[in-house]
């Protein structure tokens, strides 16, 4: 790592990566293991969550929160959230699956029309100039998403067939699950092309950004890989909503994100009021909060940054209160300095992560403030 590099990796994010177009058109994070993380907590209370494209945000008001706050650097993010608030609250279940893009529609351009009067001017005028991605879908509208199309079309055909495919996404007992990775899924090829597409030069250019990975240090491709396998043997493949978008670049009825199934749909409708956008890091954040979605912001951080950070986050949490975060690469946890504050739930955390859909995440914590004097 030359001097420059690290010069930069101790400013802020912000100052590193770009945030002015959509790098994730759906959240690639376990809302289940998330709203199950903060449901003591949620009921009545106020939660911060880091926006992304509002996927998990809107799966917060399953929980019954009093507001839900969605804070993101990006306002092609907070654009995203606002368009799905707007969804949610003009349209119904079969009309709000098309519009979104989980279903197929040759009528989203004309649904925007009626649904931009509803949304902030900032957002609307997002929109408005992105109206090729209102007509393919919003939740496929990332850097992200295209990243996995490029994965599905380009590799994933010269890896397995179709049926193989198919054949993953069925459902199987454990035991039939380890088999089938083992016996038939697990090739030479699946491991060469995996290695290839999600090493840390591909997936920083062409997934995310060059700029969050450097705090990483060491190959991801490998530790990707095994929780990879850890997914496909011991998870169930054929309602994971994350394995199911990568493999078929869509969602599928049987295997939808939490705030998009149909038992939480008129929840999320009924409460939709209570979401609401702020532009800005996480811990400019007027508190007090219960609880936090702090999604992996900690992985781009130094240690000096992070300890600042999380510090702050404490400042506006009321005792009790729960941090939930993920790491991707870099191990965050809270800091030792600040262990008499905020201390870790390390079974629940161990728990949760070992059911957590979206797989790749090589660890997920869930803290508890003890103290916020």
């Amino acid at each position: 790592m030359n001097s420059d590099t690290k010069v930069g990796s101790d400013r802020p994010i912000e100052e590193r990566a770009a945030f002015d177009a959509i790098r994730y058109g759906s959240v690639w994070e376990d809302a289940d293991v998330l709203c199950e993380a903060l449901a003591p907590v949620a009921k009545g209370g106020r939660l911060l969550t880091i926006a992304s494209s509002g996927d998990n945000a809107l799966a917060l008001l399953t929980l019954d929160p009093a507001e839900v706050v969605a804070v993101d650097l990006s306002p092609a993010q907070l654009a995203c959230v606002s368009i799905r608030v707007a969804a949610f609250s003009e349209l119904e279940d079969e009309a709000l699956l098309d519009f979104l893009g989980v279903t197929p529609s040759a009528n989203r351009e004309e649904t925007y029309k009626s649904l931009r009067t509803v949304m902030p001017d900032y957002a609307r005028a997002f929109w408005d100039a992105h109206l090729d991605l209102v007509r393919e879908g919003v939740i496929h509208a990332g850097k992200f998403e295209a990243y996995f199309s490029m994965f599905r079309r380009r590799l994933l055909p010269l890896i397995h067939p179709k049926r193989r495919v198919e054949g993953l996404l069925q459902p199987r007992s454990p035991e039939e699950r380890r088999r089938f990775y083992s016996e038939v899924w697990d090739t030479w090829r699946w491991r060469f092309f995996f290695r290839l597409f999600f090493n840390r030069w591909v997936c920083g250019r062409l997934g995310r950004d060059p700029a969050f990975f450097e705090h990483v240090e060491g190959p991801i491709a490998t530790r990707m890989l095994a929780r990879t396998k850890h997914a496909f043997s011991e998870l169930p493949t054929d309602t994971n909503p994350y394995l199911t978008y990568v493999m078929t670049g869509n969602y599928r009825s049987g295997a939808l994100p939490r705030y998009l199934r149909p038992e939480h749909r008129g929840i999320v409708r009924e409460r939709i009021s209570r979401i609401r956008t702020l532009l800005g890091p996480a811990e400019k954040a007027e508190g007090p909060f219960d609880g936090f979605n702090l999604s992996d912001i900690f992985e781009y951080m130094s240690s000096t940054e992070h300890e600042r950070v999380y510090t702050a986050l404490l400042d506006s949490a009321v005792p009790c209160a729960r941090l939930a975060y993920w790491n991707l690469f870099v191990p965050r946890t809270a800091p030792l300095a600040l262990r008499d504050r905020s201390g870790p739930l390390l079974e629940l955390s161990k728990n949760l992560h070992s059911k957590d859909l979206a797989w790749f995440y090589q660890s997920f914590h869930v803290d508890e403030v003890s103290d916020v004097g």
